[in-house]
């Protein structure tokens, strides 16, 4: 129950020692690097914390961009989509994480993509850029529930805006069931050992589709994630 308190050093060091070479890469242009630093970091942060993770249906992920929506319910959630989603992929944040030591650093000199969640101007200025990012052939990783759910309260409602960007940007959603975090995570450093699995489900095609079906593609694909969950 209280791994991640001693796991906490190591997560220190592992941030530290994979971050500050992954902001370097960033800043000189190494986006290969960027992300394969970033994976080997969540790998050794799930090893520390004894997380096993499986990954099936990765024939699923399309050969071009697309949109990855997954479930939210975790800290370790992150670590796990950095870990082993099969491919190269910018993530969709808070910006205010922009503020943690590192991380902040990393998320930003790594080209990931900050949102204002208090301004709704803001909010689609970066969402437009998300957007563009897309249309330049980067993939996104985006949590639509806004926030991790807490509780044994199921896959809560996802928002429209990252739908909206799927549909602006022309590419596919690919629904990710993240299943098994509630078993192993119980709150920010309250972490077991365990196991999770990641279910990559065939991609939701957004073409003949417009800005104003988004809250539509959001239910669709929530449905896809939940199923994907409670199957298990």
């Amino acid at each position: 129950m209280y791994r991640g308190y001693l796991a906490l050093p190591l997560i220190v060091v592992y941030t530290v020692a994979f971050g500050v070479p992954a902001i370097v890469c960033g800043m000189l242009g190494l986006p290969r690097a960027v992300h394969g630093l970033a994976r080997t970091w969540a790998r050794a942060i799930l090893w520390a914390l004894g997380i096993d993770v499986s990954v099936s249906g990765a024939e699923n992920c399309p050969a071009g961009p697309a949109v990855y929506a997954a479930n939210h319910a975790s800290v370790v959630d992150t670590p796990v989509v950095f870990g082993h989603l099969p491919v190269d992929f910018k993530i969709l944040h808070k910006r205010s994480l922009y503020l943690v030591p590192v991380l902040g650093q990393y998320l930003y000199a790594g080209g990931h993509i900050g949102i204002h969640r208090g301004s709704g101007f803001r909010a689609r200025r970066g969402l437009a850029r998300a957007a563009a990012r897309i249309r330049g052939g980067a993939s996104v990783v985006v949590f639509p529930e806004g926030t991790r759910q807490r509780g044994d309260g199921g896959v809560g409602a996802f928002k429209r805006g990252s739908f909206v960007l799927a549909l602006e940007a022309g590419v596919p959603v690919v629904p990710l069931s993240i299943i098994g975090v509630k078993r192993v995570s119980f709150g920010a450093l309250r972490v077991r050992a365990g196991r999770v699995r990641v279910v990559v489900h065939p991609p939701v095609p957004t073409a003949g589709r417009d800005a104003h079906q988004a809250a539509a593609l959001a239910e669709e694909v929530r449905r896809i994630v939940a199923a994907g969950c409670e199957a298990a």
